[in-house]
């Protein structure tokens, strides 16, 4: 058996057969490892188990007494889930079978954000391939999520199993004929205003939905997490500007999508809209929802990017992204008015600004050269300037 120490785990991988002969040799190395390390949470690769016995089951059983809780056992074969499956021990252990390899070479590619891409595998089943580093249990929240969201009653596609693709992992979920809006605007920019009052009426449907206390994240509480993370960058009194800011916006158990995109909006052949990449769902006020639209529509067609990357962020024509920021907004709020719109555009832009500066500091994992950099244009310029002006939400 090997063991080490791996994201503040003590990792052990126990290999080949475990059963009577070996049982007490591997509760020996088991122990030694766990005494060497005291303090560190348990965790068991069975990535190279074939096969356990109940002598093998009863080691485990001391483990969980020392870990006090059912640690992780990993990357488990079919043959050895049967029997952990059988024992009961799927109770006793947090058991996961071993992910199933799907390779996305030669499929079609559907879809890409910031954090992976989606691939058609085939004609009813699609699979989100999502960076190089994102973490499992990355991953694993946003196909738990998913499955929160369709029970709720959100159209969201049905998910399926996580898999690895590659060096990376990914979410498979059932489609049925599908392009997402982006798509079809993009072939037909003629339909910009019909796709946007559509979607706007799917995101009031969806903020209808009350979601109980801690079925998903409080974007609120996020964000509310997220400024001792950053404080070191800014002037004092700054974080508390902002602090004061995000508890001044009303409390909601509203469910939110948190990336509702036209890329994350997928049509079917019947014309059932159906929601994709769902992973950063929460609740929360409407304006978070509303806020995000800001910054694919509006700021993306104008940003410093490359005109070739911001086109492929956006999905469809740069200059149809104001109109279908308009096209939304009037809709959303049942107006056709401009000065209303700007109005409105006006009032969310403080709840838009500070979301893109938590969005890119999480993105870059907090990184001190990277916050500093941005700091000044991303808080100093534009989010602070906002706030201190902003007007309490009427809606």
């Amino acid at each position: 058996m090997q063991s080490t120490v791996e994201s503040g785990r003590l990792l052990l991988a126990p290999a080949g057969r475990v059963d009577s002969n070996n049982a007490a040799e591997f509760e020996k190395a088991a122990m030694a490892a766990v005494s060497a390390n005291p303090g560190l949470e348990i965790a068991l690769d069975a990535g190279k188990l074939e096969y356990i016995s109940s002598a093998g089951l009863r080691v485990l059983m001391k483990l969980r007494k020392l870990a006090k809780k059912a640690f992780p056992v990993e990357n488990v074969s079919a043959e050895v889930y049967d029997i952990f499956e059988v024992t009961g021990f799927t109770e006793l252990l947090d058991v996961k079978k071993r992910l199933r390899e799907v390779s996305v070479e030669g499929c079609e590619l559907i879809g890409s954000g910031g954090f992976g891409r989606v691939y058609r595998i085939d004609p009813e089943t699609i699979v989100k391939v999502y960076s190089p580093g994102l973490t499992l249990d990355m991953v694993q929240h946003e196909r738990d999520t998913a499955q929160k969201a369709f029970l709720a009653g959100v159209p969201t596609a049905i998910s399926y199993d996580v898999v690895r693709s590659g060096d990376s992992y990914g979410v498979v979920f059932e489609l049925l004929n599908a392009r997402t809006v982006a798509q079809i605007m993009d072939a037909d920019p003629g339909c910009v205003e019909e796709m946007g009052e559509k979607s706007a009426r799917l995101l009031r449907e969806l903020h209808a939905i009350e979601m109980a206390n801690g079925a998903l994240p409080n974007r609120k509480e996020e964000l509310l997490n997220w400024l001792p993370h950053v404080e070191c960058i800014m002037e004092p009194g700054e974080a508390e500007e902002i602090r004061a800011f995000i508890q001044s916006i009303p409390d909601r158990n509203t469910f939110l999508h948190g990336d509702f995109n036209s890329k994350n909006i997928m049509v079917q052949q019947d014309g059932e809209f159906v929601l994709i990449d769902i992973g950063d769902a929460a609740i929360g006020h409407p304006v978070f929802d509303v806020a995000g639209l800001i910054l694919p529509y509006l700021y993306l067609p104008k940003s410093t990017l490359p005109e070739e990357e911001r086109r492929r962020l956006l999905g469809f024509r740069l200059e149809d992204g104001p109109r279908m920021w308009q096209a939304m907004c009037g809709a959303y709020f049942g107006t056709d008015d401009p000065a209303e719109i700007e109005r409105i555009t006006a009032a969310t832009m403080p709840v838009a600004q500070l979301m893109s500066s938590y969005q890119g500091t999480r993105r870059c994992g907090y990184d001190l050269e990277y916050m500093n950099r941005v700091s000044i244009v991303g808080i100093r310029q534009r989010v602070l300037p906002l706030i201190r002006s902003a007007k309490p939400l009427d809606w």
